[in-house]
């Protein structure tokens, strides 16, 4: 089912709506692929569908949870430990981690984002991993551009793996239309 941002509503709804839209593409893109093809390095950077997952998963921590002075997981602590010397640590799916593992790490980090959103007005500010002050208002902003811009990159390695293109399912055109 393709999710519809909402033409009328509060400003929270239609920011929150446009966030889960992106969030599903995400979810979307990586169904029907093994560990092997979503683990795959497919830029000369290294950048992998898991990987970008795992970045997004961390970010939903970072901007709506730690921002805001909420609770994260241990994950998100080790991987802020690295991030010194390692700042694509994020990024990086270690041997170690399993495609069920990364999913479930989605999952609790927009399950914790989601639960930040309901519970904190627009204007509430917090303060960035970069010591800005910012507002509930801005972060939904960034998160949708930042989700957005990710999915987009999680359609061109689909589409370098399997052909597969398209930003929704009912949408998705069939590989060599």
């Amino acid at each position: 089912m393709i999710r519809t941002v909402p033409s009328t509503g509060s400003e929270k709804e239609i920011l929150y709506s446009a966030l889960d839209r992106h969030r599903d593409v995400v979810r979307w893109k990586l169904e029907g692929l093994d560990d092997g093809q979503l683990r795959r390095p497919m830029t000369p950077s290294g950048t992998s569908m898991l990987g970008l997952l795992k970045h997004l998963a961390a970010v939903e921590y970072g901007w709506f949870c730690q921002t805001f002075g909420r609770p994260t997981e241990a994950r998100i602590d080790a991987l802020d430990a690295r991030y010194e010397t390692d700042p694509d640590a994020d990024l990086r799916v270690e041997p170690e981690e399993s495609t069920a593992d990364l999913l479930a790490f989605y999952a609790r980090a927009r399950a914790a984002a989601d639960l930040a959103i309901q519970e904190t007005d627009l204007d509430t500010t917090g303060t960035s991993w970069a010591g800005r002050t910012v507002s509930m208002r801005w972060v939904l902003v960034h998160m949708v551009e930042e989700v957005a811009r990710h999915a987009g990159h999680l359609d061109i390695l689909r589409e370098l793996i399997d052909g597969a293109t398209g930003d929704h399912p009912e949408i998705q055109a069939p590989a060599g239309s």
